[in-house]
């Protein structure tokens, strides 16, 4: 049953304004409402928003404790003492990794090993059995990435280990800073540094920057590791404003013109070699293979070995030759096919539970569980009930004895204070707004399902239960022209803060050639025409919304929003909207 949406049109830029950015910067004035829309109003800003520059990075000394982790790192180097670099397994995590190894590789420390914890025997952070592993390696020093903030304890029993910590972390701390070496989290309450948005990859990134600018290490003898940085900024849904804009911009330029060998085994599996790589191929195509092997259980046998999911992405991140990198890159999109096909069964039984249970049907929020799910896949299930069922989910599974999973939320509600105010059933849990992570005991599974809902329907407001699509402004196809296109283009990196404009067109129609395509034949591919311009067709895609096919193809009016998109198709590049919702006309 197809999703009733909210067409929101946001507030308009005021019009003076609008209309001096357009005259001065010579483009149209729909594209100069958008400038307006987020909040650049004047030249200047515009000419800082449409020319990044690696100028207006920040200092990364400003950030609190850098002279200490600078200070650490380069004892360890001159002593050729043996350092651990240690990531989270998503794809922050293991991109971070990899690009602090393949640093303090370049500048000759060869006494080096990485870990990435397994996703099943340690969960999320710094485990007891790393600091272990590390203490039985000879370990010195660790760097932590993407990880660490709220390690208070784990930090303590790693000192009487004999093992010292730098930890770069982009999460909200806990009220205590744990008592490593060096803390570097630009959130950190005490932490004055101007942007603090960065991905885990990010600090990791200012850490290099800051050695490199000690240690007389010229800028542009790290900007080859921008690659790493821009999949790590794309996946990690971090805002693509200030010093983000920067580095993305900048890590587009290298992931399309020389992306390091593990990079560029993904894109040429991905199919994204023989065109320009945007933010939505990094987050649709790249990231989600990168995840994928740290979703993916691995065989351990030997107790001396540090193996996980995320150490076979790692592994192909620094790898630099090329044929071995095409072997690691086959074995990651074997990792994402197996992915592909669990998640896919496990959201049919999850749907089909959710269908055969009225009760849970008609309520506003979904808790699901089973014990035989995948613990590495519930959080995408999540996502995908999400698409379906709009509303507050959490999806459990068990693993190592207890009830653990993900919780997902939709716009505008806090999953964080619902998650929380059933803490008191709930071993430990984490998160943010919008995503969270939590395990129980068994026996406290219902009870938690009941009071999450509860909770749930006391505060949500029934407006946030609809879908909402917010439009940017309105435009005729006239209106979209190549030059339009091309400045349209000069807005990207696009992500969150600087979204991908959605425009409306209103009565539109399609002459008799709509398709449905796809293999679930679910997709709708049609040319539309406006009444102010018959002659001139657009190309059209509307994923999942093969709702109105019928009425389209009788050529009835609708009224539709959309993002301009480039199709790469068979070599020839053309112009297609990407159709966000489609609303019959006097249907």
């Amino acid at each position: 049953m197809p999703i009733n949406k909210r067409w929101v049109v946001k507030p308009q830029g005021d019009a003076r304004t609008v209309e001096r950015l357009s005259a001065a910067l010579g483009i149209a004035p729909v594209l100069a409402n958008l400038l307006v829309q987020r909040g650049i109003d004047t030249v200047e800003k515009a000419d800082k928003f449409f020319n990044p520059s690696l100028s207006d990075l920040h200092d990364p000394f400003l950030m609190k404790d850098m002279d200490k982790a600078v200070e650490r790192i380069e004892q360890a180097v001159r002593s050729g003492e043996k350092i651990m670099v240690y990531g989270d397994y998503d794809v922050d995590g293991t991109t971070a990794v990899a690009l602090m190894y393949k640093f303090l590789r370049q500048i000759g420390h060869k006494n080096l090993l990485f870990y990435i914890p397994d996703r099943y025997t340690e969960g999320y952070g710094i485990s007891i059995k790393g600091i272990d592993y590390a203490a039985r390696k000879g370990v010195g020093l660790v760097i932590t990435l993407d990880c660490g903030i709220k390690a208070t304890e784990k930090i303590v029993y790693a000192k009487q280990k004999g093992v010292d910590f730098i930890i770069c972390d982009h999460h909200l701390p806990a009220d205590e800073i744990p008592k490593a070496v060096a803390v570097l989290d630009p959130k950190r309450p005490d932490c004055n540094y101007p942007f603090d948005e960065l991905s885990g990859c990010g600090v990791g990134f200012k850490l290099v920057q800051a050695y490199a600018q000690k240690n007389g290490i010229p800028f542009e003898q790290i900007t080859h590791l921008l690659d790493l940085l821009v999949v790590s900024i794309a996946s990690d849904i971090v805002p693509l404003t200030g010093e983000n804009r920067v580095l993305a911009h900048y890590g587009l330029e290298i992931l399309n013109s020389s992306p390091s060998e593990g990079l560029a085994s993904i894109i040429k599996i991905c199919g994204l070699d023989t065109h320009t790589i945007t933010i939505d191929d990094i987050v649709f195509k790249i990231g989600p293979r990168i995840n994928a092997a740290g979703r993916m259980r691995m065989d351990e046998n030997d107790e001396n070995a540090a193996p996980s999911g995320g150490y076979a992405a790692v592994s192909l991140l620094i790898e630099g030759n090329e044929q071995k990198a095409r072997e690691l890159g086959n074995d990651i999109d074997s990792f994402n096919q197996d992915r592909k096909s669990i998640d896919r069964n496990v959201t049919q039984e999850a749907h089909d539970y959710i269908e055969s249970n009225p009760e849970l049907k008609k309520r506003k929020s979904t808790v699901v569980y089973n014990p035989k799910w995948v613990k590495g896949i519930v959080g995408i299930v999540a996502s995908r009930l999400i698409e379906t069922y709009y509303r507050p989910t959490v999806v459990l599974t068990m693993s190592n004895g207890m009830v653990t999973g993900s919780a997902r939320s939709i716009p505008g509600f806090d999953l964080y204070q619902a998650v929380e105010s059933c803490s008191d059933l709930l071993e430990n849990f984490g998160g943010h707004m919008y995503a969270a992570g939590l395990t129980m005991r068994p026996e406290n599974v219902e009870e938690f399902a009941r009071r999450f809902n509860e909770y749930v329907e006391q505060n949500i407001d029934p407006q946030t239960l609809i879908p909402q699509v917010d439009i940017d402004s309105r435009l005729l196809f006239s209106d979209i022209t190549p030059e339009f296109n091309r400045q349209l283009n000069r807005f990207q990196p696009f992500g969150p803060g600087n979204t991908a404009p959605v425009f409306v067109t209103y009565s539109v129609s399609n002459r008799g050639d709509a398709k449905l395509v796809g293999a679930e034949q679910d997709h709708l591919r049609m040319d539309l025409v406006q009444r102010e311009k018959p002659n001139t067709a657009i190309q059209t895609i509307a994923f999942q919304q093969p709702t109105h096919y019928e009425w389209i193809r009788a050529g009835h009016p609708i009224d539709i929003c959309y993002q301009i998109v480039e199709n790469h198709y068979r070599g020839t590049v053309s112009t297609q909207l990407r159709i966000k919702d489609i609303k019959p006309v006097g249907k």
